[in-house]
């Protein structure tokens, strides 16, 4: 039992930690690879890929307690704003959220962090459907 007396001074590392940039570089490029290749949801995706694996990667090492360069480079993330100008219904959705859950277990992040990492997913792309 802890000692009310006695500060806490363990954290817990945050999944950047624990992961690593270059896995988080590996997850982003595994993903891009996959929705580029989908006929489904490519026409959403910019024709240039290495901008886009490059802000996916930045987004995702700032979200996951790395460095802010996303927020320095780009500001705010504001994700359901920026992906407003794109349909998003729960097809789109769900297209995306299969090609970043296989991603991530193709790149081989473990657990704990792998569950993480789909539970934001998972609640995240919902939050940017934007079409019935």
């Amino acid at each position: 039992m802890l000692d009310p007396q006695e500060p806490i001074t363990r954290r817990s590392a945050t999944v950047y930690e624990v992961v690593g940039p270059r896995k988080l570089l590996d997850l982003t490029e595994a993903f891009y690879h996959r929705v580029y290749a989908d006929p489904f949801l490519r026409p959403m995706f910019p024709d240039d890929l290495e901008g886009a694996v490059e802000r996916q990667f930045l987004f995702l090492v700032q979200f996951f307690g790395g460095p802010n360069k996303y927020t320095e480079t780009r500001g705010h993330p504001m994700l359901r704003r920026r992906h407003f100008p794109f349909p998003i219904g729960m097809a789109e959705r769900d297209a995306w959220l299969q090609h970043m859950l296989a991603a991530i277990a193709e790149v081989g992040i473990a657990e704990p962090e792998a569950s993480v990492m789909r539970s934001y997913f998972e609640s995240s792309s919902l939050a940017m459907i934007n079409k019935a």
